[in-house]
């Protein structure tokens, strides 16, 4: 089968940075689906793990999180899902990944496709969806009320791929008003586009630009990127009690501060249920078949912002570059091999 992978770190205007390469085609056992790949989609993960994990000697790993396809085969365990069905889903991290022609994945981390999109726009959702959703929910229980504090959330990378799905489920799910940040004036139109009530500039101080919206502390602040360079404003901004999650790899930041306002701080990993195969990896199911069910409804919309063709080292050589430039909005998809 087709596929792209590397062999060595290298930085991405290497040539080789990532190869085309022909692999076997994997089997399914156990609970395993094996999934004809139709399109993936580019994350910041592709590129953190490209850069700071050489496969052994020898060996080719294949990236990718993101998917979707049809079900080609299944393991003798599976009971979600038969061959035909499409599928929509974001894979495990110690595994190859999607950018390959088949991927094997455990059905528990997988949903039904939403039928109202095409292959290319579902796949730019699902890791993006399920990091927003355990955030905004499983972690920051943002449903529940921060005392005294406003009713709102800020959302930090309001245009990256978390941001703007987190944007959606914030303003479909709850009554929390939701403030953005963006820094130019392609990325402030596309959160507005997405629902955002307010948009602020990240490349100011955020405190003076949350207290200038006149809406008070925000009892919760999401993080998706530049949490080291924002630490000290997050802390100033945020209501006493608040709440604080977080996804990116900050440089170390000194939680100490966060004590004074009894602030909690909440990581997210969307691969932690994947990796330590808990007992409730099946929420990553239903959570992504609640979202296809969302966006069928019309509530969600896809976060798809360039398709940049078939699935071949060189597209996504350019794709990773774009990502590491910081200059990206919504999701990359690549779609074919």
């Amino acid at each position: 089968m087709k596929a792209v992978g590397y062999r060595m770190s290298l930085p991405i205007s290497d040539p080789n940075a990532l190869l085309d390469v022909e692999l076997p085609k994997p089997a399914p056992t156990g609970r395993d689906l094996l999934v004809r790949v139709a399109a993936v989609s580019v994350n910041p993960v592709d590129t953190k793990v490209r850069r700071r994990a050489a496969p052994p000697p020898g060996e080719v790993r294949v990236l990718g999180w993101d998917a979707a396809g049809t079900v080609e085969a299944t393991g003798s365990g599976c009971t979600l899902f038969k061959p035909g069905d499409a599928v929509f889903y974001a894979g495990a991290l110690e595994r190859q990944g999607t950018d390959a022609e088949y991927h094997l994945v455990d059905e528990r981390l997988v949903g039904p496709k939403p039928q109202k999109l095409s292959m290319a726009e579902a796949a730019a959702l699902p890791l993006t969806a399920v990091t927003a959703w355990e955030t905004l929910f499983d972690r920051l229980d943002v449903r529940r009320p921060v005392p005294g504090a406003a009713r709102a959330i800020l959302i930090i990378g309001g245009a990256g791929g978390v941001g703007s799905i987190a944007i959606q489920l914030a303003k479909a799910l709850t009554d929390l008003t939701v403030i953005a940040t963006a820094s130019r004036p392609e990325t402030r139109e596309w959160v507005r586009a997405l629902g955002a009530d307010h948009v602020i500039d990240h490349a100011r101080p955020l405190a003076a630009e949350v207290a200038a919206l006149g809406l008070g502390a925000p009892g919760v602040v999401f993080s998706t990127t530049g949490t080291d360079r924002h630490f000290d404003e997050i802390v100033e901004l945020i209501a006493p009690q608040g709440r604080f999650g977080l996804i990116d790899d900050p440089e170390p930041i000194d939680v100490r501060k966060l004590k004074r306002k009894s602030v909690s701080l909440h990581w997210e990993l969307m691969f932690t249920r994947s990796t330590f195969a808990t007992a409730d990896m099946i929420e990553q199911h239903r959570l992504l078949a609640e979202v296809a069910r969302l966006v069928d409804a019309g509530t969600l919309r896809t976060t798809l912002a360039a398709n940049f063709g078939p699935c071949t080292a060189e597209n996504l050589r350019r794709a990773h570059a774009l990502l590491e430039s910081g200059r990206s909005k919504g999701k990359i998809v690549l779609e074919g091999f």
